[in-house]
């Protein structure tokens, strides 16, 4: 039963991860952290003034006990004033679904990741972490349905919430709900490796929706295909671009919303003293040589074993970059409870090892690899670098594309994979490459390393301008208002 007390937020948001997390001090009490991302400097657009709810999920042991009691409604002391809702799932179910499916096997499609000889295999053991899956949804789309006020617009994020348009929509028919997928779309014939029933459920969960919303046009049609093959839904056209999808008697309609880096947080932090003092004791190891710069979590997407390996391409087929330039490679653990990625991680600190043992000397290491998130030091390496890598094999946009030209001390090169959703923004000032072209990756870092100064300055004067086009703000708002409009 929805209350009227609870049943009053004109806009609720439903993500994951929210926009704080709790950890356990020593003492037993508990510390509150600011979450991280563009969501969250997003619902800063609205302000607290709006009444809005943010419903999330408690992702850890200090989540967990701060969301005990009042209905896991947080004290707004933590929260920047916003009215937070974490739901205390339990917690072998969030595993299953949150680890299972989530990130194991939506995302493994979405970014194309399966090695297909071996894997997927859907077994019994999915069929447990599915109805897992199904479970944590229903919670979220409980919530929801409790928090929102009548005819209030609901914005719900990404892959991990697929099914709760739908679920909402039987709950509470009279709201208008988007659902946005921060992640990459699969085409048809690679979505269709998940079993139908659950490839249909699927889409059918986003397709309860009034609108479904993508990073970009790419992925909004590869989802419009997967509609139409796969569920046999009809689609309408808009100069050739489709806009809605009808299914079932309903309507959803298709919206794509870049998300931009925030230029202003971007340039003022950049800025600050512990940058300034990292940026020192970067240069003292690498000295006057020029940088290739890679910032990435530890995420099977992201690439950093061929970026390496494209790197040792070139000093093997460009000797005279030898001790002339410092490959500056964070690679901060990811998801470091799951097998597969505990082993890419280890991967990747061996083949930094192996490049560094080939060419190193006393005097130059070709690599500088830092596996400890560290913001500050990332924004350092951003200022200094001369050529950003960003290879991606696929991303929904890939922020540190767009972040690095923003806070650039003199203008760098990217290297930009053409499967990154950010090179729909950013191909004209990027160097393109093909993510599994180790060759052409190479061959791209010594063009980017010889560009002219003032060609790379231009370039990345531009590139920071696209970058910084559609920023955290707007991306929300513009979402907020056509989801209102309808």
């Amino acid at each position: 039963m929805v209350t009227e007390q609870a049943a009053s937020a004109p806009i609720v948001v439903a993500s994951n991860r929210g926009p704080v997390s709790y950890r356990v001090r020593e003492d037993g009490s508990l510390a509150a952290g600011r979450g991280g991302g563009g969501l969250v400097s997003g619902l800063s657009a609205i302000g607290p003034e709006s009444g809005a709810v943010w419903v999330c999920a408690a992702m850890s042991e200090g989540d967990r006990l701060a969301a005990e009691g009042s209905g896991g409604r947080l004290d707004t002391a933590d929260t920047g004033g916003h009215r937070v809702r974490m739901l205390d799932i339990a917690p072998d179910t969030f595993a299953a679904a949150y680890n299972g499916i989530a990130n194991s096997v939506l995302w493994f499609v979405h970014h194309l990741l399966y090695q297909t000889p071996l894997e997927p295999v859907f077994d019994e053991s999915f069929r447990a972490q599915w109805a897992a899956y199904e479970a944590y949804n229903a919670a979220f789309a409980e919530a929801l349905a409790e928090e929102a006020a009548e005819g209030a617009a609901v914005l719900v994020q990404d892959y991990h919430l697929t099914l709760v348009p739908g679920l909402l929509r039987e709950l509470r028919p009279d709201l208008r709900i988007g659902h946005f997928s921060h992640t990459p779309w699969a085409p048809p014939d690679y979505y269709r490796l998940l079993p139908d029933d659950v490839a249909r459920q699927v889409l059918r969960g986003i397709l309860g929706g009034d609108r479904a919303a993508f990073l970009t046009r790419r992925w909004a049609q590869a989802f419009a295909d997967c509609c139409e093959q796969v569920l046999g839904a009809q689609t309408e056209r808009e100069n050739g671009i489709t806009t809605v999808v009808r299914f079932e008697g309903r309507t959803t309609r298709l919206g794509v919303h870049g998300l931009g880096a925030d230029g202003d947080f971007l340039r003022e932090r950049a800025h600050r003293a512990d940058v300034e003092e990292r940026m020192a004791a970067l240069r003292a190891r690498i000295g006057g040589r020029k940088t290739i710069v890679r910032v990435d979590r530890t995420e099977l997407s992201k690439n950093i074993v061929r970026g390496l390996h494209a790197y040792r391409r070139l000093l093997v087929e460009r000797p005279e970059w030898r001790g002339q330039v410092v490959h500056i490679a964070f690679a901060y653990p990811s998801r470091q409870d799951l097998t597969v990625y505990r082993d890419y991680t280890a991967t990747v600190e061996r083949v930094a090892r192996e490049i560094n043992a080939e060419f190193g000397d006393a005097s130059w290491q070709p690599v500088d690899l830092h596996v400890k998130d560290d913001f500050a030091r990332s924004l350092a390496a951003y200022r200094m670098a001369d050529v950003a890598l960003v290879n991606p094999i696929r991303d929904g946009m890939n922020l540190v594309a767009k972040e690095v030209p923003v806070v650039s001390d003199a203008g760098c090169a990217l290297v930009l994979s053409r499967e990154a959703g950010a090179a729909a923004e950013l191909a004209e000032d990027a160097l393109l490459v093909n993510p599994y072209d180790v060759e052409a990756t190479a061959r791209a870092l010594h063009r980017a390393l010889l560009m002219d100064p003032s060609e790379r300055a231009e370039r990345c004067k531009r590139l920071a301008a696209a970058a910084t086009a559609l920023p955290p703000a707007r991306w929300f708002m513009d979402q907020l208002t056509a989801l209102q409009g309808m």
